[in-house]
């Protein structure tokens, strides 16, 4: 292809990718959805009769402030307000404070890539009929280690002289064996320049060609500019401290494997028929409970260990402090009104994760029921939008009721560690579910499985003492609109983020 034609197609290819970028759409309508998001994750008990089904609806990394700007006005449109379900954070934000609420945001932002942005996210074109040969990638470093770079080389014969120049940005380059024919130039500096009249020469001195970085970080990456004659060429450089595995030693059976973990506030006959339906099929597995009833009751049972937390002191707290406990590789989560039936299998969850290794939640179903959704996030320069969608991505091969999805229902199974990196957000303390996923989004790899299911203790049969406890229990459950408009105000600062559509 030619010059010209070479150019009209990429011209044509921009084009095209500037209308689809400025025409795509990012929104979902949720089902019976009202002014706010409804509860998340569990259910509203007190609308269903017990018959129904459950439905779950810079360089050297100094940050310097004086950089960030001061946003005066509101922008009040994103791309995914584009439904009536759709919400504009900024509107949580109480007005006289959203200036410097947002002068703030955009403060954290960028410390926040200061840690996560890395030269190695630039995007490198290789040139056509170059006679350089590079690593393309592999080539990873310690901190302040010198590391020796392999696989760079010059083709190119029937020159009287040859000279190559390289040059990086956060270390320094060397030849380790400089007793050669050729000249060195900027040894153990920034930019290096290699010279030689024979070829093999040249090679000589590339193949001992090491680097260094300046700074230390754990993680980070460099860039290699090579040049010879008119060619030239960039190739990645990981500089990251090797870090030492945290294994879990799976043990024998399914009770080393495995921990079920739960929170309860106030319904203890609902904890107690759980208990009694897990030790129907798992007589000997560990159970957790946290606990921040006003007046707490002894749970009893063997292998069940009970943190008593402050009084209400909230959902996502003691989930947080039911994971610090576990010690197995693995957590169950479940609700303490949940029942385990002959369709709780516990290993077949665990079969899925061990063939996947990827995989770091992997969720069942309620009472036959669902709340797999799929989290769409597009970046933008005053914060991102996020729709929730409801549905999965694909199977998981070898498991045809199992496919990955952005977030599952309140009963998974996950690998602890991975829990533990993510963590739960304690400021939420009545409704709270989707969050989790949403803080998880790009860390946590999320499944589904349909034919692995736990069942829910029926609703409205509840009389006298029970009764009243219910009843308190509901009066701390339902999420009241000061409460939302602190959660809607946590996705505009915390994931930065301008527009939700759940």
């Amino acid at each position: 292809m030619g010059c010209d034609a070479f150019k009209r197609v990429k011209l044509i290819y921009l084009a095209i990718l500037l209308l689809f970028g400025m025409g795509s759409v990012l929104y979902y309508s949720y089902k019976g959805a009202s002014d706010f998001p409804e509860p998340e994750g569990h259910h509203d008990e007190r609308k269903r009769d017990h018959d129904e089904p459950v439905e779950y609806h810079d360089d050297s990394g100094v940050f310097n402030e004086q950089n960030i700007p001061n946003h005066a006005s509101r922008n009040t449109q994103c791309s995914c307000l584009k439904t009536s379900k759709s919400y504009n954070l900024e509107d949580f934000v109480n007005a006289a404070e959203l200036s410097e609420v947002r002068r703030r945001r955009e403060v954290e932002h960028q410390k926040h890539l200061i840690r996560e942005q890395s030269p190695l996210q630039q995007l490198l074109v290789a040139r056509p009929n170059s006679p350089l040969m590079y690593p393309i990638q592999g080539v990873r470093a310690a901190p302040l280690q010198e590391t020796l770079i392999p696989g760079l080389s010059v083709h190119a014969h029937n020159r009287e002289h040859y000279q190559v120049t390289l040059s990086v940005t956060n270390g320094v380059l060397a030849i380790k064996n400089s007793d050669s024919d050729g000249k060195v130039e900027g040894q153990k500096e920034k930019v290096l320049s290699l010279s030689a009249s024979r070829l093999d020469t040249l090679n000589g001195l590339l193949k001992s060609l090491t680097y260094t970085s300046s700074l230390y970080r754990i993680k980070g990456g460099d860039l290699v500019h090579v040049t010879f004659e008119r060619y030239s060429a960039t190739f990645p450089i990981v500089i990251q401290q090797t870090p030492i595995p945290n294994l879990s030693d799976p043990g024998q059976d399914i009770n080393s494997q495995v921990t079920i973990t739960t929170k309860t506030f106030l319904r203890y006959a609902q904890l107690n028929r759980l208990i009694e339906s897990i030790r129907a099929f798992y007589k000997d597995i560990k159970i957790i409970v946290a606990d921040d009833s006003f007046k707490p009751q002894p749970i009893k049972g063997s292998n069940i260990e009970q943190y008593i937390m402050p009084p209400a002191k909230g959902w996502f707290a003691g989930r947080n402090l039911v994971v610090s406990q576990v010690s197995t590789k693995y957590l169950l989560w479940v609700d303490d009104d949940f029942l385990f039936t002959e369709s709780t299998k516990i290993e077949k969850l665990v079969e899925v994760m061990e063939a996947m290794p990827e995989l770091d939640v992997v969720g069942g179903s309620v009472a036959g029921n669902f709340f797999n959704f799929k989290l769409v996030y597009e970046e933008g320069e005053d914060g991102g939008c996020l729709s929730r969608r409801m549905g999965n991505y694909q199977s998981i091969p070898g498991f045809p009721d199992c496919h990955l999805t952005g977030g599952v229902v309140n009963f998974f199974l996950a690998r602890t560690d991975s829990v533990r990196r993510v963590g739960f957000d304690p400021r939420l303390q009545r409704v709270a579910h989707t969050e989790f996923f949403v803080d998880g989004l790009g860390k946590l790899l999320v499944a589904s499985c349909s034919i692995i299911s736990v069942g829910h203790q029926p609703k409205g049969q509840a009389t006298g003492e029970e009764k009243k406890v219910l009843d308190q229990y509901w009066t701390f459950r339902i999420e009241k609109q000061e409460e939302v408009k602190m959660k809607m105000a946590l996705y505009y600062f915390k994931n930065r983020l301008k527009c939700f559509s759940p």
